[in-house]
């Protein structure tokens, strides 16, 4: 094996862990280890939101900083949600993240923060007051759509997308139960809408049906109203 060869670490234990058979990444840790790391992941995150309550989740751009009109948004929807008796879940990084931690915070709701070791490294925002720092991303996405009732996407890139498809997969496939999904800012989604209407609905890829798993909204009330709806409202547990 000449030098160009040579096996290369990996970045992330996410990386390991899905190209840990291939011959260019060296293995850090063995099996056994992976399993007990992965264990740790669920069974820390059960125990710290198991007693969370209603919740919803806020997802969006990390890019987006203060002086966006989005960042604005998500603070006042977080506020509101959470001054309507909801906890509110984020992955606990910048932008529109940090926005709807800081508007839970603003209510005085409870403000969740799930974060995701990254190569460049994204800390947990100021606006956290319960968080956790995950290696791995399925188990990350475990919890966010374990615990969260609802979700509101932002306006955000691949993360935002890579979540929003899966609560649609688990909803469309009865893996979850039907959790209130909005899409804000319809100007943001339209072509995203208009593709999934002419190249898998109109193709019969997907039925009428699932293009209700959403509805794309504006303005505040109409968020909150989408993201709440149906749901009752209970103790939290969390402080």
């Amino acid at each position: 094996m000449n030098r160009r060869d040579a096996p290369k670490a990996p970045s992330s234990h996410d990386q390991e862990i899905i190209r840990s058979g291939e011959p260019e990444i060296v293995a850090e840790l063995s099996d056994p280890e992976r399993l007990e790391r992965i264990e740790q992941e669920f069974s820390q995150g059960f125990r710290l939101l198991g007693k969370l309550g209603p919740a919803v989740c806020v997802f969006g751009s990390a890019r987006a900083d203060e002086t966006d009109p989005e960042y604005g948004l998500a603070r006042e929807t977080a506020a509101a949600i959470g001054a309507a008796g909801f906890a509110v879940i984020t992955g606990g990084g910048p932008g529109i993240m940090e926005a709807a931690n800081r508007g839970a915070r603003d209510a005085g709701a409870v403000s969740v923060g799930l974060n995701i070791e990254l190569p460049h490294e994204q800390e947990l925002n100021d606006y956290v007051d319960v968080g956790r720092e995950f290696h791995y991303f399925f188990a990350r996405k475990l919890m966010f759509v374990r615990y969260s009732w609802s979700f509101v996407m932002f306006p955000g890139g691949f993360g935002t997308l890579d979540e929003m498809f899966e609560v649609f997969t688990l909803i469309q496939t009865d893996k979850s139960r039907p959790h209130p999904v909005v899409l804000v800012d319809a100007g943001y989604w339209a072509g995203l809408v208009e593709w999934i209407e002419q190249k898998l609905l109109a193709a019969g890829r997907i039925s009428p049906d699932d293009m209700k798993l959403f509805r794309v909204v504006d303005d505040l009330d109409s968020i909150v109203a989408g993201a709440t709806a149906g749901l009752p409202v209970l103790p939290h547990g969390l402080a």
